[in-house]
């Protein structure tokens, strides 16, 4: 009976679509097309990943630009996923967890706490400074990442590409959304 729920999973993992269409959006007061590593780092591992980069953008810490940014992203038919790098932190400005948080419908805990306990593992306790989150808003998958070009590699490598395709499977069902 243990193989079961393994089995399971593994199925769902190959029937589940690889069409992913990604948004990066950077959220960086001091970040700049030629500066920005993690924004980069994601757009090469969704490619490499065999899915499809839909744009990228460069937003200031600002919550009103941040959420414009992703509400014209969730309106966008081009766009299943999307993926905010910086702005998890603790420091003052960093509001991007905020924003996402408002405009989630479901948030998946599972994400954050997966996150934090691989960090922990190779930051050790500064990982509970990271507010990374992750959740569903009309239909489509919202990941807020740290702006660490390291994290947003474990994040990206260790939990996002392995899982996004069942993911969207279980957002593509009849009813969803």
């Amino acid at each position: 009976m243990p193989d079961e729920p393994r089995k399971a999973h593994d199925h769902h993992r190959e029937t589940s679509p690889r069409d992913a269409r990604c948004f990066v959006l950077t959220v960086s007061d001091t970040r700049d097309p030629d500066t920005d590593r993690s924004g980069r780092l994601i757009g090469e591992l969704v490619e490499g990943a065999g899915l499809r980069l839909s744009g990228a953008e460069i937003v200031p810490d600002e919550p009103a630009r941040i959420r414009a940014s992703i509400e014209a992203r969730l309106a966008d038919p081009a766009t299943d996923v999307i993926l905010v790098t910086g702005g998890t932190g603790v420091a003052p400005r960093d509001r991007t967890v905020e924003v996402v948080r408002e405009l989630l419908e479901r948030e998946l805990p599972g994400f954050g706490e997966i996150f934090r306990m691989l960090s922990f593992r190779e930051i050790g306790a500064a990982a509970m400074l990271s507010r990374a989150l992750a959740g569903v808003a009309r239909g489509k998958a919202v990941f807020a990442l740290p702006g660490s070009a390291d994290a947003v590699k474990l994040a990206m490598n260790q939990i996002i590409l392995p899982e996004i395709g069942h993911l969207l499977r279980e957002l593509r069902k009849q009813g969803s959304g």
